[in-house]
Order: structure tokens, then C-alpha cells, then sequence
């Protein structure tokens, strides 16, 4: 069963000066494996947190870092959640979170699904 889900789109032009005048960001935002990408692939990531806490009902007390986006051994990204994110998660009986990214003329999207029983 569906228990969430969430979707945001980031300017990546946009994002990318955000992260230029302010370069304490890439370390509020992103672990430091995500830290070592390409700008495209840090607002993915960015829209992937966001549709992230969108799912999750966007509680307050989120801490960025809790999630890291990885890609799977096919390829396919996939949430690594713990500390915050996991204690929402699990309070929600979510089971699994599937995430889906893209970046394309300028924008980088994301969605995530997160699927449990109730």
C-alpha cells in the first residue's frame, strides 16, 4: 500500500549559485559521498531529499544528511535513510521507498514513492 508520496523539481542553474554563495550548503545538504558529484547530480539529490520529506509529511526535525542517494548495484538510485529519517520512517510503517531522478534542460526532478502496510 501507497503511504506517501512526494515530488519536487530544482532549477539547477539556480541551485548552483545557492551553492556557490553559500558553500556551507554542500555540507548542510549532502553526505560527503553525494558531496563529490556533479552539480546536476547534487540538485537531483537535493529534489530527491525534498520529494523525500514530502512523503514522509514533511515533519519538522528532517536532518539532510539522514538520507544519502545512492545507486544501486543496477544502476537504479535508491534511499540509504537512518537517524531522523529512519526514526520517521519506521513510525510510519513504511517498508520500502522506491525513488526515481532525472535531470533534463536545465531541471533536476525527483519522486518517491514510500509503500508499507497500515
Amino acid at each position: 500500500m501507497i503511504l506517501g508520496v512526494g515530488i519536487d523539481v530544482v532549477d539547477i542553474s539556480r541551485f548552483h549559485e545557492s551553492l556557490e554563495r553559500t558553500p556551507a550548503l554542500r555540507n548542510r545538504l549532502f553526505t560527503a559521498h553525494e558531496q563529490q558529484m556533479s552539480v546536476q547530480s547534487l540538485a537531483a539529490r537535493f529534489a530527491a531529499k525534498e520529494a523525500l520529506a514530502k512523503a514522509l509529511g514533511s515533519p519538522v526535525g528532517l536532518s539532510w544528511t539522514d538520507a544519502t542517494v545512492l545507486r544501486g548495484p543496477h544502476g537504479r538510485p535508491e534511499l540509504d535513510v537512518r537517524g531522523s529519517v529512519l526514526a520517521r520512517v519506521e513510525a510510519l510503517g513504511i517498508q520500502t521507498l522506491h525513488v526515481s531522478l532525472s535531470h533534463d534542460a536545465g531541471i533536476a526532478s525527483a519522486v518517491v514513492i514510500a509503500e508499507g502496510e497500515l
